[in-house]
């Protein structure tokens, strides 16, 4: 196996830089699992490809505007992009430029000369261990985040960040605070098509995956196999487990939006037996030769060339059948990545 074998090409002006006018008005590729071949639809024809006692499962991570920007004792800018937690009250973030950006150095926010974050260590990685100084600010770091925080747009999408992302940025149904990135497969759904599903008898449980740094790494390795996932923290409540194994049970089909839920379910699979509550984190990465335990379709955007999103998808559907369908959607014009077109594989 080689990274190379998940290349493909695509044409710079099919990466969407805004995502479409309509959450559901954007294309739907549709991807039979069995026979590799291809349809194409609207995601707001998404339920007519469902049966009754099929169970969707989403992740319900919220993305925090994580992207904070602040001046030097020098004056430089510095830009923060906060990954997550660390110890203590303390959080891991990513510093660019990090130059002078060394142990024990003070960054004032640009909105609010008032709020102070010191860089405590600089990690093996590049990445810094920063904290707020609280006799600076009255305010926690959540709430400086949400006060002047920006959303972290990937880097293909080659514009600033704007008000609208706050709320395009961010599914209908988020509820737990963490992520820095969306799960975009579910950037498609809205309040109405939720409730269309629920009329139609589609049942629906939640994991949440806080989507981190991780999920956007590189692959640089030759072989996939010697790639590091970074972790990321999740949890899959009793209740879910006990929904999602009902409907194994019955046979009915589960269903995950995105691979951020993918990999959940796939991590608290047990060998042999159910799925099982737990709560933590996973590194886990999903390559062709990965028996899945759990699911049996999969809702996902189009992902980047020799990523592990790709190395996953790849994985559940075949990897000839996923880049011959790219291969179609690149000829029909979707459009790809966080805020293009979608793709179900049934």
């Amino acid at each position: 196996m080689k990274t190379a074998d998940f290349d493909y090409a695509l044409p710079p002006e099919l990466i969407a830089q805004f995502p479409c006018e309509k959450r559901d008005g954007c294309r739907l590729l549709h991807l039979d699992r069995k026979s590799g071949e291809v349809s194409h639809r609207y995601f707001k024809e998404f339920s007519d490809l469902l049966s009754p006692g099929d169970r969707l499962v989403f992740n319900n991570t919220k993305v925090i505007p994580a992207r904070l920007f602040c001046l030097k004792i020098t004056g430089g800018k510095v830009e923060l992009l906060l990954t997550g937690p660390s110890a203590g009250s303390s959080w891991n973030a990513l510093v660019r430029p990090g130059t002078g950006c060394k142990a024990g150095a003070l960054l004032n926010l640009i909105q609010d000369k008032s709020v102070v974050f010191k860089i405590n260590a600089v990690n093996p990685d590049g990445t810094r261990d920063v904290s707020l100084l609280s006799e600076h600010s009255q305010k926690s770091l959540l709430e400086i985040i949400k006060s002047y925080g920006v959303m972290a747009l990937p880097h293909y999408i080659r514009r600033p960040a704007v008000a609208q992302d706050n709320e395009s940025y961010q599914t209908v149904y988020a509820r737990h605070e963490g992520a820095i990135a969306s799960p975009t497969a579910g950037l498609h759904f809205t309040p109405e098509l939720m409730d269309t599903l629920a009329e139609r008898g589609i049942e629906i449980s939640y994991v949440t995956l806080h989507v981190g740094i991780g999920t956007f790494k590189p692959v640089t390795a030759d072989d996939p196999r010697e790639h590091i996932m970074h972790e990321e923290t999740y949890e899959l409540t009793e209740e879910a487990a006990m929904q999602i194994s009902r409907t194994k049970e019955r046979g009915g089909r589960v269903i995950a939006v995105g691979t951020t839920s993918v990999r959940v379910l796939e991590h608290c699979a047990k060998e042999g037996g159910p799925i099982q509550a737990s709560s933590g984190k996973t590194a886990l990465m999903i390559l062709p030769g990965h028996e899945f335990r759990v699911i049996d379709g999969m809702v996902t955007n189009f992902h980047v060339p020799k990523s592990t999103l790709l190395m996953l998808v790849s994985a559940f559907a075949g990897r000839e059948a996923v880049l011959a369908a790219y291969h179609n959607a690149v000829e029909n014009g979707y459009r790809f990545f966080s805020y293009g077109d979608s793709m179900v594989i049934l």
